[in-house]
Protein backbone atom coordinates (compact mmCIF):
# COMPACT_ATOMS: atom_id res chain seq x y z
CA UNK A 1 0.00 0.00 0.00
CA UNK A 2 1.47 3.52 -1.03
CA UNK A 3 0.75 6.48 1.26
CA UNK A 4 -1.44 8.91 -0.20
CA UNK A 5 -0.62 12.26 -0.58
CA UNK A 6 -1.23 14.26 2.37
CA UNK A 7 1.25 11.50 4.32
CA UNK A 8 2.75 14.09 6.30
CA UNK A 9 5.50 13.92 8.99
CA UNK A 10 3.08 14.84 11.49
CA UNK A 11 1.20 11.65 11.33
CA UNK A 12 4.10 9.90 11.90
CA UNK A 13 4.76 11.76 15.08
CA UNK A 14 1.58 11.49 16.08
CA UNK A 15 1.08 7.44 15.31
CA UNK A 16 4.53 7.10 17.55
CA UNK A 17 3.27 9.52 20.40
CA UNK A 18 0.25 7.19 20.91
CA UNK A 19 2.07 3.93 20.48
CA UNK A 20 4.54 5.40 23.41
CA UNK A 21 1.30 5.78 25.78
CA UNK A 22 0.99 2.33 25.22
CA UNK A 23 4.27 1.37 25.39
CA UNK A 24 4.44 3.62 28.97
CA UNK A 25 2.53 1.47 30.30
CA UNK A 26 5.47 -1.14 31.29
CA UNK A 27 8.31 1.11 30.20
CA UNK A 28 7.48 4.01 32.10
CA UNK A 29 42.80 -11.39 -14.42
CA UNK A 30 42.38 -13.20 -18.22
CA UNK A 31 41.15 -11.47 -21.53
CA UNK A 32 38.74 -13.11 -23.66
CA UNK A 33 37.41 -12.23 -27.00
CA UNK A 34 38.20 -8.32 -25.72
CA UNK A 35 36.51 -8.96 -22.30
CA UNK A 36 38.47 -6.85 -19.94
CA UNK A 37 39.01 -8.43 -16.44
CA UNK A 38 36.28 -7.68 -13.86
CA UNK A 39 36.19 -4.91 -12.27
CA UNK A 40 35.65 -4.21 -8.07
CA UNK A 41 33.34 -2.24 -7.10
CA UNK A 42 29.26 -0.97 -7.63
CA UNK A 43 27.74 -3.27 -10.31
CA UNK A 44 26.04 -1.72 -13.54
CA UNK A 45 22.65 -1.70 -14.31
CA UNK A 46 23.17 -4.94 -16.80
CA UNK A 47 25.72 -7.03 -14.34
CA UNK A 48 22.64 -5.95 -11.49
CA UNK A 49 19.88 -7.49 -14.09
CA UNK A 50 22.52 -10.58 -14.33
CA UNK A 51 22.58 -10.88 -10.63
CA UNK A 52 19.11 -11.30 -10.23
CA UNK A 53 19.24 -14.07 -12.85
CA UNK A 54 21.80 -15.77 -11.53
CA UNK A 55 20.42 -15.23 -7.83
CA UNK A 56 16.78 -15.29 -8.49
CA UNK A 57 16.12 -17.15 -11.94
CA UNK A 58 13.74 -14.61 -12.63
CA UNK A 59 14.00 -11.65 -15.01
CA UNK A 60 14.21 -7.98 -14.00
CA UNK A 61 11.81 -7.47 -17.37
CA UNK A 62 9.45 -9.87 -16.06
CA UNK A 63 9.87 -12.24 -19.05
CA UNK A 64 9.79 -16.15 -18.98
CA UNK A 65 13.04 -17.57 -18.15
CA UNK A 66 12.71 -21.62 -18.05
CA UNK A 67 14.68 -24.58 -17.27
CA UNK A 68 14.62 -27.81 -18.66
CA UNK A 69 15.92 -31.22 -16.78
CA UNK A 70 17.42 -34.76 -17.71
CA UNK A 71 16.99 -36.47 -20.94
CA UNK A 72 13.30 -36.07 -21.09
CA UNK A 73 13.39 -32.14 -20.95
CA UNK A 74 11.25 -31.86 -18.06
CA UNK A 75 10.04 -27.92 -18.21
CA UNK A 76 9.80 -25.85 -14.40
CA UNK A 77 10.37 -22.56 -13.92
CA UNK A 78 13.82 -20.89 -13.94
CA UNK A 79 13.41 -19.77 -10.11
CA UNK A 80 13.37 -23.22 -8.84
CA UNK A 81 16.69 -23.93 -10.66
CA UNK A 82 18.64 -20.54 -10.04
CA UNK A 83 22.25 -21.14 -10.97
CA UNK A 84 23.38 -19.58 -7.36
CA UNK A 85 21.18 -22.82 -5.69
CA UNK A 86 24.30 -25.25 -6.89
CA UNK A 87 27.02 -22.96 -8.36
CA UNK A 88 26.70 -20.80 -4.73
CA UNK A 89 26.60 -17.29 -4.54
CA UNK A 90 30.54 -17.49 -4.85
CA UNK A 91 30.10 -19.72 -8.11
CA UNK A 92 32.52 -22.03 -6.86
CA UNK A 93 29.58 -24.87 -6.53
CA UNK A 94 28.08 -26.49 -3.55
CA UNK A 95 28.60 -30.54 -3.29
CA UNK A 96 24.95 -32.08 -2.52
CA UNK A 97 23.45 -35.47 -3.16
CA UNK A 98 26.90 -36.83 -4.32
CA UNK A 99 26.93 -34.07 -7.27
CA UNK A 100 29.82 -31.05 -7.04
CA UNK A 101 29.22 -28.56 -9.61
CA UNK A 102 31.37 -26.99 -11.18
CA UNK A 103 33.86 -24.04 -10.35
CA UNK A 104 32.19 -20.93 -12.88
CA UNK A 105 33.89 -17.71 -11.88
CA UNK A 106 35.12 -16.61 -14.90
CA UNK A 107 38.77 -17.06 -14.23
CA UNK A 108 37.48 -20.12 -13.53
CA UNK A 109 36.13 -20.67 -16.96
CA UNK A 110 38.64 -18.64 -18.86
CA UNK A 111 41.70 -20.55 -17.91
CA UNK A 112 43.65 -21.00 -21.45
CA UNK A 113 45.28 -23.89 -21.21
CA UNK A 114 41.46 -25.66 -20.43
CA UNK A 115 40.16 -27.71 -17.98
CA UNK A 116 40.04 -31.27 -16.92
CA UNK A 117 37.34 -32.68 -14.87
CA UNK A 118 37.55 -35.22 -12.80
CA UNK A 119 35.70 -37.49 -15.02
CA UNK A 120 37.74 -37.05 -17.57
CA UNK A 121 35.97 -34.78 -19.77
CA UNK A 122 38.22 -32.17 -21.50
CA UNK A 123 38.05 -29.10 -23.40
CA UNK A 124 39.50 -25.64 -24.03
CA UNK A 125 38.38 -22.37 -22.60
CA UNK A 126 34.70 -20.94 -22.38
CA UNK A 127 34.07 -18.03 -24.70
CA UNK A 128 30.53 -15.77 -24.23
CA UNK A 129 29.34 -18.24 -27.33
CA UNK A 130 30.25 -21.33 -25.37
CA UNK A 131 28.71 -20.57 -22.68
CA UNK A 132 25.48 -19.28 -24.05
CA UNK A 133 25.66 -23.16 -25.48
CA UNK A 134 26.25 -24.49 -22.12
CA UNK A 135 23.71 -22.97 -20.38
CA UNK A 136 20.98 -23.56 -23.93
CA UNK A 137 21.99 -26.81 -25.12
CA UNK A 138 23.88 -28.49 -22.28
CA UNK A 139 27.47 -28.46 -24.13
CA UNK A 140 30.69 -27.64 -23.30
CA UNK A 141 33.63 -25.84 -25.62
CA UNK A 142 34.27 -29.62 -26.89
CA UNK A 143 30.73 -30.31 -27.53
CA UNK A 144 30.84 -32.92 -24.95
CA UNK A 145 27.30 -33.02 -23.41
CA UNK A 146 27.09 -31.69 -19.30
CA UNK A 147 25.76 -33.95 -16.69
CA UNK A 148 21.86 -33.97 -16.70
CA UNK A 149 21.73 -32.56 -13.28
CA UNK A 150 22.72 -29.10 -15.10
CA UNK A 151 19.46 -27.31 -16.27
CA UNK A 152 19.34 -26.19 -20.01
CA UNK A 153 17.94 -22.83 -20.09
CA UNK A 154 15.45 -20.96 -21.87
CA UNK A 155 15.84 -17.10 -21.91
CA UNK A 156 15.75 -13.68 -24.06
CA UNK A 157 18.33 -12.75 -25.81
CA UNK A 158 18.66 -9.54 -23.94
CA UNK A 159 18.68 -11.93 -20.65
CA UNK A 160 21.24 -14.09 -21.72
CA UNK A 161 23.49 -10.93 -22.37
CA UNK A 162 23.06 -9.36 -18.42
CA UNK A 163 24.14 -13.00 -17.37
CA UNK A 164 26.64 -12.99 -18.94
CA UNK A 165 27.73 -9.89 -18.11
CA UNK A 166 27.58 -10.48 -14.12
CA UNK A 167 29.37 -13.79 -14.85
CA UNK A 168 32.16 -12.06 -15.47
CA UNK A 169 32.09 -10.25 -11.98
CA UNK A 170 31.10 -13.78 -10.43
CA UNK A 171 33.86 -14.47 -7.77
CA UNK A 172 34.92 -10.94 -7.76
CA UNK A 173 31.73 -9.39 -7.17
CA UNK A 174 32.19 -7.94 -3.09
CA UNK A 175 29.32 -5.99 -1.92
CA UNK A 176 30.42 -2.15 -0.95
CA UNK A 177 30.66 -1.01 2.76
CA UNK A 178 32.70 -4.31 3.90
CA UNK A 179 36.11 -4.74 4.94
CA UNK A 180 38.48 -6.83 7.08
CA UNK A 181 37.80 -4.65 10.08
CA UNK A 182 34.42 -3.09 9.27
CA UNK A 183 31.14 -3.05 8.07
CA UNK A 184 29.39 0.48 7.07
CA UNK A 185 25.92 0.43 8.05
CA UNK A 186 23.53 3.64 7.58
CA UNK A 187 20.25 4.99 8.55
CA UNK A 188 17.97 7.91 7.52
CA UNK A 189 16.43 10.50 9.74
CA UNK A 190 14.97 14.07 10.24
CA UNK A 191 17.20 16.66 11.74
CA UNK A 192 14.58 19.53 11.34
CA UNK A 193 10.80 20.33 11.46
CA UNK A 194 8.53 17.75 13.45
CA UNK A 195 10.43 14.89 13.76
CA UNK A 196 13.40 16.30 14.35
CA UNK A 197 13.54 15.11 18.16
CA UNK A 198 12.45 11.59 16.76
CA UNK A 199 15.11 11.40 14.04
CA UNK A 200 17.97 12.23 17.00
CA UNK A 201 16.26 9.87 19.37
CA UNK A 202 16.70 7.01 16.59
CA UNK A 203 19.98 7.69 16.06
CA UNK A 204 21.24 7.64 19.45
CA UNK A 205 19.56 4.04 20.28
CA UNK A 206 20.98 3.29 16.59
CA UNK A 207 24.37 4.38 17.85
CA UNK A 208 24.28 3.16 21.42
CA UNK A 209 23.14 -0.29 20.23
CA UNK A 210 26.14 -0.44 17.88
CA UNK A 211 28.92 0.77 19.74
CA UNK A 212 27.90 -1.81 22.45
CA UNK A 213 28.20 -4.61 20.24
CA UNK A 214 31.84 -2.93 19.06
CA UNK A 215 32.99 -2.93 22.85
CA UNK A 216 32.18 -6.30 22.88
CA UNK A 217 34.26 -7.42 19.62
CA UNK A 218 32.21 -6.43 16.84
CA UNK A 219 30.66 -9.21 14.63
CA UNK A 220 33.38 -12.08 13.40
CA UNK A 221 35.84 -8.68 14.64
CA UNK A 222 34.49 -6.28 12.23
CA UNK A 223 33.57 -3.36 14.02
CA UNK A 224 29.97 -1.83 12.49
CA UNK A 225 29.98 1.89 11.50
CA UNK A 226 26.51 4.03 11.60
CA UNK A 227 26.44 6.18 8.47
CA UNK A 228 23.78 9.14 8.34
CA UNK A 229 21.53 10.38 5.59
CA UNK A 230 19.16 13.05 6.22
CA UNK A 231 15.55 12.89 5.01
CA UNK A 232 14.75 16.19 2.89
CA UNK A 233 12.15 18.60 2.16
CA UNK A 234 10.26 16.28 -0.40
CA UNK A 235 10.35 12.97 -1.24
CA UNK A 236 12.87 13.78 -3.95
CA UNK A 237 15.76 15.24 -2.35
CA UNK A 238 15.30 12.25 0.50
CA UNK A 239 15.91 9.72 -2.07
CA UNK A 240 18.89 11.70 -3.46
CA UNK A 241 20.63 12.41 0.36
CA UNK A 242 20.21 8.40 0.44
CA UNK A 243 21.38 8.10 -2.89
CA UNK A 244 24.85 9.95 -1.87
CA UNK A 245 24.89 8.31 1.42
CA UNK A 246 24.77 5.23 -0.54
CA UNK A 247 27.93 6.29 -3.42
CA UNK A 248 29.28 8.17 -0.86
CA UNK A 249 29.75 5.94 2.38
CA UNK A 250 29.96 2.55 0.62
CA UNK A 251 27.24 1.66 2.91
CA UNK A 252 26.21 -2.48 3.02
CA UNK A 253 22.91 -2.11 4.50
CA UNK A 254 20.37 0.19 5.90
CA UNK A 255 18.40 -0.44 9.29
CA UNK A 256 16.14 2.04 11.18
CA UNK A 257 15.23 4.44 8.97
CA UNK A 258 12.62 6.86 9.37
CA UNK A 259 11.31 7.03 5.79
CA UNK A 260 8.39 9.47 6.59
CA UNK A 261 7.08 10.77 3.64
CA UNK A 262 9.57 9.12 0.94
CA UNK A 263 8.26 5.85 1.84
CA UNK A 264 7.77 4.71 -1.95
CA UNK A 265 11.19 6.72 -3.46
CA UNK A 266 13.52 4.72 -0.18
CA UNK A 267 11.54 1.39 -1.24
CA UNK A 268 12.04 2.14 -5.02
CA UNK A 269 16.08 3.04 -4.21
CA UNK A 270 16.67 -0.02 -2.52
CA UNK A 271 15.54 -2.11 -4.76
CA UNK A 272 17.43 -0.66 -8.10
CA UNK A 273 21.17 -0.74 -5.83
CA UNK A 274 19.89 -4.08 -4.35
CA UNK A 275 20.88 -2.80 -0.90
CA UNK A 276 18.92 -4.66 2.09
CA UNK A 277 17.00 -2.09 4.66
CA UNK A 278 15.76 -3.73 7.74
CA UNK A 279 13.22 -2.46 9.73
CA UNK A 280 12.53 0.72 8.07
CA UNK A 281 10.06 3.07 10.33
CA UNK A 282 7.14 3.30 8.53
CA UNK A 283 3.35 3.36 8.13
CA UNK A 284 2.91 2.21 4.83
CA UNK A 285 4.78 -1.23 4.30
CA UNK A 286 4.43 -2.61 0.92
CA UNK A 287 3.13 -6.16 1.51
CA UNK A 288 2.05 -6.39 -2.54
CA UNK A 289 3.03 -8.23 -5.51
CA UNK A 290 5.57 -7.97 -6.81
CA UNK A 291 7.81 -8.66 -3.95
CA UNK A 292 10.70 -6.07 -2.80
CA UNK A 293 13.03 -8.43 -1.80
CA UNK A 294 15.45 -5.86 -0.18
CA UNK A 295 12.78 -4.52 2.54
CA UNK A 296 12.12 -6.38 5.60
CA UNK A 297 9.63 -4.37 7.66
CA UNK A 298 8.78 -4.83 11.15
CA UNK A 299 5.08 -4.36 11.91
CA UNK A 300 1.81 -4.35 10.27
CA UNK A 301 0.63 -1.56 8.42
CA UNK A 302 -2.60 -0.08 8.21
CA UNK A 303 -4.18 -2.41 5.88
CA UNK A 304 -2.76 -5.83 8.01
CA UNK A 305 -4.10 -3.87 10.99
CA UNK A 306 -7.56 -3.04 9.70
CA UNK A 307 -7.73 -6.95 8.57
CA UNK A 308 -7.38 -7.60 12.33
CA UNK A 309 -9.82 -5.34 13.10
CA UNK A 310 -12.09 -7.35 11.41
CA UNK A 311 -11.47 -10.38 12.86
CA UNK A 312 -11.71 -9.53 16.15
CA UNK A 313 -14.97 -7.13 15.69
CA UNK A 314 -17.23 -9.84 14.01
CA UNK A 315 -16.61 -11.38 17.27
CA UNK A 316 -19.34 -8.82 18.66
CA UNK A 317 -22.82 -8.84 17.75
CA UNK A 318 -22.80 -5.52 16.65
CA UNK A 319 -20.51 -5.48 14.10
CA UNK A 320 -20.92 -9.04 12.51
CA UNK A 321 -24.41 -7.78 10.91
CA UNK A 322 -25.98 -5.93 8.27
CA UNK A 323 -25.53 -2.00 9.67
CA UNK A 324 -21.71 -2.40 9.19
CA UNK A 325 -20.02 1.10 7.61
CA UNK A 326 -16.68 2.01 6.22
CA UNK A 327 -16.00 5.70 6.38
CA UNK A 328 -12.57 7.07 4.50
CA UNK A 329 -11.54 9.88 2.32
CA UNK A 330 -11.37 9.47 -0.61
CA UNK A 331 -7.07 8.56 -1.15
CA UNK A 332 -5.59 5.91 -2.97
CA UNK A 333 -4.52 4.85 0.42
CA UNK A 334 -7.87 5.08 2.26
CA UNK A 335 -9.66 3.33 -0.27
CA UNK A 336 -7.05 0.22 -0.13
CA UNK A 337 -7.67 -0.08 3.79
CA UNK A 338 -11.43 0.09 2.99
CA UNK A 339 -11.21 -3.01 0.57
CA UNK A 340 -8.95 -5.20 2.67
CA UNK A 341 -11.64 -4.46 4.96
CA UNK A 342 -14.21 -5.63 2.86
CA UNK A 343 -12.30 -8.77 1.76
CA UNK A 344 -11.75 -9.48 5.47
CA UNK A 345 -15.15 -9.46 6.31
CA UNK A 346 -16.08 -12.25 2.85
CA UNK A 347 -12.97 -14.43 4.39
CA UNK A 348 -14.72 -14.13 7.64
CA UNK A 349 -18.00 -15.06 6.42
CA UNK A 350 -19.94 -12.15 6.38
CA UNK A 351 -21.34 -10.06 4.35
CA UNK A 352 -19.14 -6.87 2.85
CA UNK A 353 -20.43 -3.56 4.71
CA UNK A 354 -21.35 -0.42 3.48
CA UNK A 355 -18.99 1.90 2.60
CA UNK A 356 -18.99 6.13 2.45
CA UNK A 357 -16.29 8.50 0.97
CA UNK A 358 -15.94 11.60 1.77
CA UNK A 359 -13.77 13.99 -0.22
CA UNK A 360 -10.72 14.70 1.62
CA UNK A 361 -11.01 18.88 2.17
CA UNK A 362 -14.93 18.30 2.35
CA UNK A 363 -15.33 16.48 5.73
CA UNK A 364 -18.50 16.73 7.15
CA UNK A 365 -19.05 15.29 10.60
CA UNK A 366 -22.55 16.72 10.82
CA UNK A 367 -23.88 14.96 7.66
CA UNK A 368 -22.17 11.71 8.04
CA UNK A 369 -23.75 11.56 11.93
CA UNK A 370 -27.10 12.64 10.83
CA UNK A 371 -26.94 9.86 7.87
CA UNK A 372 -25.86 7.16 9.18
CA UNK A 373 -28.26 7.62 12.55
CA UNK A 374 -31.15 7.73 10.16
CA UNK A 375 -29.69 4.33 9.41
CA UNK A 376 -29.23 2.67 12.83
CA UNK A 377 -25.48 1.52 11.71
CA UNK A 378 -24.31 -0.40 14.51
CA UNK A 379 -20.59 -0.07 13.72
CA UNK A 380 -18.68 1.74 11.79
CA UNK A 381 -14.66 1.79 10.44
CA UNK A 382 -13.53 4.77 10.80
CA UNK A 383 -10.10 5.34 8.44
CA UNK A 384 -9.57 9.16 8.21
CA UNK A 385 -8.24 11.37 11.13
CA UNK A 386 -8.19 11.41 14.71
CA UNK A 387 -9.54 14.87 15.12
CA UNK A 388 -12.10 13.94 12.38
CA UNK A 389 -13.05 10.71 14.25
CA UNK A 390 -13.73 12.90 17.36
CA UNK A 391 -15.80 14.90 15.61
CA UNK A 392 -17.92 12.47 14.51
CA UNK A 393 -18.25 11.10 17.90
CA UNK A 394 -19.33 14.47 18.88
CA UNK A 395 -21.74 14.80 16.39
CA UNK A 396 -23.41 11.53 17.49
CA UNK A 397 -23.48 12.11 20.63
CA UNK A 398 -26.21 15.00 20.12
CA UNK A 399 -28.43 12.64 18.19
CA UNK A 400 -27.98 9.92 21.23
CA UNK A 401 -26.21 7.46 18.90
CA UNK A 402 -23.29 5.54 20.09
CA UNK A 403 -22.31 3.02 17.41
CA UNK A 404 -18.88 0.74 18.07
CA UNK A 405 -16.13 2.57 16.09
CA UNK A 406 -12.66 0.82 14.90
CA UNK A 407 -9.51 2.54 13.94
CA UNK A 408 -6.67 1.61 13.08
CA UNK A 409 -4.70 3.15 15.59
CA UNK A 410 -1.82 4.44 13.28
CA UNK A 411 -4.29 7.08 12.42
CA UNK A 412 -5.02 8.99 15.73
CA UNK A 413 -3.47 10.99 18.11
CA UNK A 414 -4.18 11.65 21.62
CA UNK A 415 -7.02 13.77 21.04
CA UNK A 416 -9.27 10.43 20.84
CA UNK A 417 -9.10 10.33 24.61
CA UNK A 418 -11.38 12.90 25.07
CA UNK A 419 -14.62 11.74 22.77
CA UNK A 420 -17.56 11.77 24.76
CA UNK A 421 -18.41 9.16 27.64
CA UNK A 422 -21.12 7.81 25.47
CA UNK A 423 -18.55 6.12 23.84
CA UNK A 424 -16.67 4.60 26.47
CA UNK A 425 -15.61 1.09 25.54
CA UNK A 426 -16.75 1.44 22.49
CA UNK A 427 -13.80 2.81 20.54
CA UNK A 428 -11.37 -0.32 19.60
CA UNK A 429 -7.48 0.87 18.43
CA UNK A 430 -5.70 -1.45 16.70
CA UNK A 431 -2.17 -1.58 16.94
CA UNK A 432 1.06 -3.62 15.69
CA UNK A 433 2.63 -4.30 18.78
CA UNK A 434 2.20 -3.60 22.56
CA UNK A 435 4.11 -3.71 26.24
CA UNK A 436 2.10 -7.48 26.06
CA UNK A 437 4.99 -8.52 23.43
CA UNK A 438 7.72 -6.84 25.86
CA UNK A 439 9.66 -9.86 27.82
CA UNK A 440 11.20 -8.71 31.64
CA UNK A 441 14.32 -9.63 30.00
CA UNK A 442 14.38 -7.38 26.97
CA UNK A 443 12.98 -4.17 28.83
CA UNK A 444 15.67 -5.14 31.50
CA UNK A 445 18.46 -5.16 28.29
CA UNK A 446 16.82 -2.12 26.73
CA UNK A 447 17.17 0.02 29.76
CA UNK A 448 20.72 -1.13 30.42
CA UNK A 449 21.67 0.33 27.17
CA UNK A 450 19.24 3.55 27.96
CA UNK A 451 21.14 4.45 30.90
CA UNK A 452 24.53 3.67 30.19
CA UNK A 453 24.31 5.85 26.67
CA UNK A 454 22.00 8.27 28.11
CA UNK A 455 19.47 7.86 25.50
CA UNK A 456 17.03 10.27 25.33
CA UNK A 457 13.72 10.17 27.50
CA UNK A 458 10.88 10.98 24.46
CA UNK A 459 10.03 9.15 21.50
CA UNK A 460 10.16 5.87 23.16
CA UNK A 461 8.22 3.76 20.83
CA UNK A 462 10.15 5.25 17.95
CA UNK A 463 13.32 4.03 19.98
CA UNK A 464 12.28 0.78 20.26
CA UNK A 465 11.32 0.00 16.29
CA UNK A 466 15.11 1.31 15.95
CA UNK A 467 16.24 -0.96 18.84
CA UNK A 468 14.46 -4.17 17.29
CA UNK A 469 15.36 -3.21 13.63
CA UNK A 470 19.30 -3.26 14.83
CA UNK A 471 18.89 -6.41 16.63
CA UNK A 472 17.37 -8.46 13.69
CA UNK A 473 20.33 -6.93 11.30
CA UNK A 474 22.79 -8.24 13.89
CA UNK A 475 21.31 -11.41 14.07
CA UNK A 476 21.15 -11.70 10.58
CA UNK A 477 25.17 -10.52 10.44
CA UNK A 478 25.68 -13.02 12.60
CA UNK A 479 23.92 -16.00 10.96
CA UNK A 480 25.48 -14.98 7.45
CA UNK A 481 29.04 -15.74 8.42
CA UNK A 482 32.34 -13.95 8.21
CA UNK A 483 32.27 -14.33 4.06
CA UNK A 484 29.45 -11.82 3.89
CA UNK A 485 27.39 -10.60 1.53
CA UNK A 486 24.20 -8.73 0.53
CA UNK A 487 22.72 -11.93 -0.67
CA UNK A 488 23.67 -14.07 2.41
CA UNK A 489 22.28 -11.40 4.90
CA UNK A 490 18.96 -11.42 3.17
CA UNK A 491 18.90 -15.26 2.63
CA UNK A 492 19.85 -14.97 6.93
CA UNK A 493 16.84 -12.99 7.03
CA UNK A 494 14.34 -15.31 5.15
CA UNK A 495 15.23 -17.85 8.02
CA UNK A 496 14.22 -15.88 10.85
CA UNK A 497 10.96 -17.73 12.25
CA UNK A 498 9.75 -16.11 15.86
CA UNK A 499 12.97 -14.33 16.54
CA UNK A 500 12.48 -12.31 20.21
CA UNK A 501 13.72 -8.55 20.26
CA UNK A 502 12.27 -8.43 23.37
CA UNK A 503 10.69 -5.42 22.90
CA UNK A 504 7.92 -5.95 20.32
CA UNK A 505 6.27 -9.22 18.63
CA UNK A 506 8.00 -12.30 17.54
CA UNK A 507 9.38 -12.00 13.83
CA UNK A 508 9.44 -14.16 11.04
CA UNK A 509 10.32 -13.57 7.23
CA UNK A 510 10.64 -15.99 4.81
CA UNK A 511 10.91 -15.87 1.02
CA UNK A 512 6.96 -14.70 0.40
CA UNK A 513 6.73 -12.81 3.67
CA UNK A 514 8.84 -9.37 4.51
CA UNK A 515 6.46 -8.38 7.59
CA UNK A 516 7.92 -9.77 10.56
CA UNK A 517 5.25 -9.33 12.56
CA UNK A 518 1.96 -9.95 11.14
CA UNK A 519 -1.24 -9.15 13.13
CA UNK A 520 -1.78 -6.53 15.75
CA UNK A 521 -3.07 -5.94 19.05
CA UNK A 522 -7.07 -4.21 20.04
CA UNK A 523 -7.08 -1.84 22.69
CA UNK A 524 -10.01 0.11 23.92
CA UNK A 525 -10.64 3.09 25.68
CA UNK A 526 -11.94 3.84 29.37
CA UNK A 527 -12.90 7.60 28.55
CA UNK A 528 -13.87 8.48 31.77
CA UNK A 529 -10.23 7.37 33.22
CA UNK A 530 -8.68 8.78 29.70
CA UNK A 531 -6.76 5.86 29.54
CA UNK A 532 -5.99 3.02 26.66
CA UNK A 533 -7.45 -0.56 27.73
CA UNK A 534 -5.62 -3.87 26.32
CA UNK A 535 -8.96 -6.79 25.23
CA UNK A 536 -6.76 -8.92 22.90
CA UNK A 537 -3.84 -10.48 22.82
CA UNK A 538 -1.92 -10.80 19.51
CA UNK A 539 -4.44 -11.47 16.42
CA UNK A 540 -2.78 -12.39 13.06
CA UNK A 541 -3.83 -10.66 10.14
CA UNK A 542 -5.22 -13.41 7.65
Amino acid sequence: MQPHCNAKFSDYSKYFAVLAGVALLLLSGHHVEGVAPAQQGILTPQEQRGKQIYVQGTSASSQAILAYLGTESLEVDGSAMACANCHGLDGQGKPEGGVTPSNITWEALTKPYGVTHPNGRKHPAYTERALELALTRGLDPAGNKLLNVMPRYQMSRADMADLLAYLKRLGTDRDPGITENSIKLGTVVPTKGALAEMGQAVKAVLSAYFDELNSQGGIYHRQLELKVAETGETPASTRANVERLLQDEQVFALTGAITAGADQELFTLAAERAVPLVGPLTLYPSSGAPLNRQVFYLLSGLDGQARVLVNFAVQKPAANKTGVTIVYPGTASARSVAAAIKDQYRKDGWSAPETYEYALAAYDAVAIARKLSQTDQSAIFFLGSGAEALALTREAEKLHWSPQLYLPGAIVGQEILTAPTSFDHKIFLSFPTSPAAQTPQGVKDFRTLADKYRLPAHHLAAQLSAYAAAQVLVEALKRSGRDLSREKLIAALEGFYEFESGVMPALTYNPNRRIGALGAYIVSLDLNKKQFVPVSGWLNAN
